[in-house]
């Protein structure tokens, strides 16, 4: 499954948005809440499953959405399914290494 990715770098630190490529586009919404996966957000390329695990152990603060997204991290070990939240269904997770 490939995974759409947009890097920012800012202080010495990376933070990376990533989702499931599928989902570029999409609006969700629950209740009072709304979260636009857009391109411009979340898509500055598509990459493999490969390259997505190097850039989630090598970013510090991670906003992630998806099912594959959110699978991956907790296989590697980023992050916690306690912190796992989801709106219109889909999970979400945002992660801080310090």
């Amino acid at each position: 499954m490939p995974f759409a990715v947009r890097i920012v770098n800012y202080q010495h630190s990376r933070m990376l948005n990533i989702c499931d490529s599928n989902l570029v586009g999409k609006i969700l919404k629950e209740s009072e809440l709304t979260l636009n996966i857009n391109r411009s957000y979340f898509a500055e390329r598509v990459v493999e499953e490969n390259e997505a695990e190097d850039l989630l152990r090598k970013s510090s603060v991670i906003n992630m959405v998806g099912k594959e997204t959110i699978a991956l991290s907790l296989k590697i070990g980023i992050g916690s399914s306690k912190g796992v939240k989801k709106i219109d269904g889909i999970p979400f997770l945002l992660v801080f290494k310090f």
